[in-house]
Order: C-alpha cells, then sequence, then structure tokens
C-alpha cells in the first residue's frame, strides 16, 4: 500500500548534476577575503578627488534639476506630485509678499531720507507697519487656500506634512529667485 520511502527518481544522473551553479562553493577563508576591504584606501588624494568629483557631478544634476524642473535629481524637499503641484499652485498667482522686500527697502530709505522731518518719518513708519499687516494677512489667506486646495486635490490623508509652509514660504520669495524655477507662468493654474 504506502510506503514511507522515495521513490527513485525518474531523471537521469547527467541531468541532476548540471542543474549545480557550475562551481565549487567557496571556502569560508574565500568568501572572506574576497569582502575584505581596508577602512581607508591607500591612495588618499586619489580617493579624495575621486569624492569630490561625485559630489560635484551630483550638485550639477541637482541644479540643472532646479532650474528645469526635473522630478529625479530635485533635493527631497521638492520631490513628489504633491509638492509639484504646489509649486504650479502658486507660481500661477501674484502676492503682495513677491513685493514686500521692495516695499521695505523703499521705506527704510524714505525713513532715512525723511529723518528731519518728523510727521513724514512717522508717517513712513506707520506705512511700514500697514505693509507689514497686509504682508501677513496675505500670507495667511494665501495659506487656508492652499490647504483647501491641497485637500481637495489630493485629500487630506496624501498632503504631506509641511507642504502648505512650503507653498507660503515660496510665495514670499520674489519669483526671479524661486528654485525650483516656476514651470508655469502666471494666470496658468494647474488642474
Amino acid at each position: 500500500m504506502f510506503s514511507l520511502r522515495r521513490k527513485p527518481s525518474q531523471e537521469p544522473a547527467s541531468a541532476i548534476k548540471d542543474a549545480g551553479k557550475g562551481r565549487p562553493t567557496p571556502t569560508r577563508k574565500e568568501a572572506e577575503a574576497a569582502n575584505k576591504r581596508p577602512l581607508v584606501p591607500t591612495d588618499r588624494r586619489e580617493a579624495a578627488r575621486m569624492t569630490r568629483e561625485q559630489r560635484d557631478r551630483a550638485r550639477e544634476r541637482m541644479n540643472h534639476a532646479l532650474q528645469t524642473g526635473e522630478e529625479r535629481y530635485l533635493p527631497a524637499r521638492d520631490k513628489g506630485p504633491v509638492r509639484r503641484w504646489t509649486r504650479d499652485w502658486i507660481d500661477s498667482r501674484t502676492s503682495i509678499a513677491e513685493y514686500f522686500l521692495f516695499a521695505a527697502i523703499a521705506m527704510v530709505v524714505g525713513v532715512f531720507a525723511l529723518e528731519r522731518q518728523p510727521i513724514a518719518s512717522v508717517f513712513m513708519v506707520l506705512v511700514m507697519y500697514v505693509v507689514t499687516l497686509a504682508f501677513a494677512i496675505d500670507a495667511m489667506v494665501r495659506g487656508v487656500r492652499l490647504r483647501r486646495a491641497l485637500n481637495a486635490r489630493f485629500g487630506a490623508q496624501e498632503v504631506p506634512r509641511g507642504t502648505v509652509w512650503y507653498g507660503v514660504s515660496r510665495s514670499i520669495q520674489m519669483r526671479r529667485t524661486r528654485l525650483p524655477k516656476p514651470q508655469v507662468a502666471r494666470r496658468q493654474y494647474p488642474e
């Protein structure tokens, strides 16, 4: 009836022999010797030069990606579809914050130019406070709108932490100085 013995293999012995890896298993000593590498390279100057070249190539790729928007070599903070959409959303709109630097410089120059006239200086300081308040309100409104747009587009669970701040801080920068460079024109809103 039933037997615990195995039946002999139906395959010829030559077929079993050919199924191997084709070389003997290395001894432990050989395997360890193959994995040994010195902790310090023998030619330190050559190793430093190679490291510097690799670092320079990586930096060049990243700079090129920041100029062209190529996703593969962007820094980690700029990668992903959510961050790309956030950049496009911000870049397609104009904000007060973009012009804050110009306004602040003009107001500081105005304060120094009018320092002999106290009423004009006080007026310039008040204007500076109003512009700063407008800048802060614009940034908050932009952040709320961006959060709503991100949640509608991707869902609250898919939006990584810090994405809204990423967008708001991008909107504060002048358009020319933004990195990665804007890939959309003004009023070319993302879908």
